[in-house]
């Protein structure tokens, strides 16, 4: 399995909403991955809300996402972890996103975006309270 998954290409323009190509992801020694999305281009009055599923055959999808990034509204960066250690069932990912214009101008929303993922190191099984507990000890 490759370490980089391209959920949506670098420079992707979206018009409408939309659901991107589903990766295998069986082959993940972590299964633990660095969620990436880049907005480079935007119009005004717009928003952006992307979301990756799962799904145990790469045809039958999670009937929620099994993450759901921060709504964007402007060009940048946003990271977040993708935890699918506890999850063994979902073998298959993709992205889906959802496109929503208000204002008087175009009618048309648009977004140039690409989300990666980078499969990292395991998140550490260890609870909060426990690490608290020993700070103050």
């Amino acid at each position: 399995m490759a370490n980089h998954l391209p959920l949506i290409p670098e420079n992707t323009r979206m018009e409408a909403d939309g659901d991107g190509t589903a990766f295998d992801i069986s082959a993940s020694a972590t299964r633990t991955f660095l969620c990436r999305l880049t907005v480079t281009d935007q119009i005004e009055q717009e928003s952006l809300d992307v979301s990756i599923w799962g799904s145990a055959d790469g045809e039958t999808w999670t009937k929620k996402p099994l993450l759901k990034l921060p709504q964007q509204f402007y060009r940048g960066t946003t990271k977040l972890i993708l935890d699918l250690s506890l999850r063994p069932e979902t073998k298959f990912i993709r992205a889906s996103w959802e496109l929503n214009r208000w204002g008087r101008v175009a009618p048309t929303p648009m977004f140039v975006v690409g989300m990666d993922l980078e499969e990292i190191p395991p998140m550490s099984r260890e609870t909060p309270t426990a690490r608290i507990a020993l700070a103050t000890k």
